[in-house]
């Protein structure tokens, strides 16, 4: 970290977070909903140190702190509208978690699974993630229950978890492409429901019928898939992105 002479600092990043998510949408509003994502994070320069990681494997969990790259360049506002309110409520900006901040800081927690070392680099493989792929990390704590979780704590409009009853099925060709690319990533069927089951569609969209056939990257699968109705939601095809 560097101090500037004005009311600015400059954080160095300390690692680059791979991830199965390649394109904001899709990605759930929240971690630990999808747990069958399984991502890492890529230590690099100075914090590339076993040392900064000893005794980490004492902790179940990890908070992330990280820059929101793929919207800093879109600036803020000092309201937005929370997608769990449908969209058509503002509210001001440090009340939400919205990814457009004053600053684009973000704070993950994610399920650490464990540390490996490949040619020289480490590298933290976690679970639960809700991070684009590549987003800069500044910063790594562990996560402590008994401070971190507070019993009785008010969320305002998010108090609940949403519930949303959705059934997940794959067409025929679906269910075979699966099974194909099961060969490399054997969570694909349970990932993709659990995406799916949050429902990446615009919040208008749920209110109404809707005939769109939608398009997700996940790893690097396009993966196409359609509302069928209210509660239900269809994969249509997988297929791998050429290049």
């Amino acid at each position: 970290m560097q101090e500037q002479p004005s009311n600015q600092i400059t954080f160095n990043y300390i690692g680059r977070v791979n991830s199965p998510y390649k394109e904001k949408f899709a990605i759930p509003r929240q971690p630990g909903l999808v747990s069958a994502a399984k991502g890492s994070i890529s230590l690099i320069d100075n914090a590339n140190n076993e040392e900064l990681l000893r005794g980490i494997e004492q902790f179940s969990h990890l908070w992330v702190l990280f820059i929101f790259h793929g919207t800093a360049q879109q600036g803020w506002k000092p309201l937005v509208r929370p997608p769990r309110l449908g969209g058509n409520k503002k509210l001001g900006v440090l009340a939400t978690r919205s990814t457009f901040r004053p600053n684009p800081v973000g704070m993950s927690v994610v399920k650490l699974e464990n540390i490996e070392q490949q040619n020289k680099q480490l590298i933290i493989n976690i679970s639960g993630l809700d991070l684009l792929d590549q987003t800069p990390v500044i910063d790594i704590k562990p996560y402590i229950p008994y401070s971190d979780s507070i019993s009785g704590a008010q969320a305002g409009f998010a108090q609940q978890q949403p519930f949303q009853a959705l059934s997940i099925t794959f067409s025929k060709q679906a269910q075979e492409e699966t099974k194909k690319y099961q060969q490399v990533y054997a969570d694909l069927p349970l990932f993709i429901e659990q995406v799916l089951a949050q429902d990446p569609r615009p919040a208008y969209k749920k209110q109404q019928e809707d005939t769109k056939i939608y398009g997700m990257i996940l790893y690097d699968l396009n993966i196409l898939w359609q509302a069928q109705s209210s509660i239900e939601i269809s994969v249509l095809s997988i297929s791998k992105i050429s290049g």
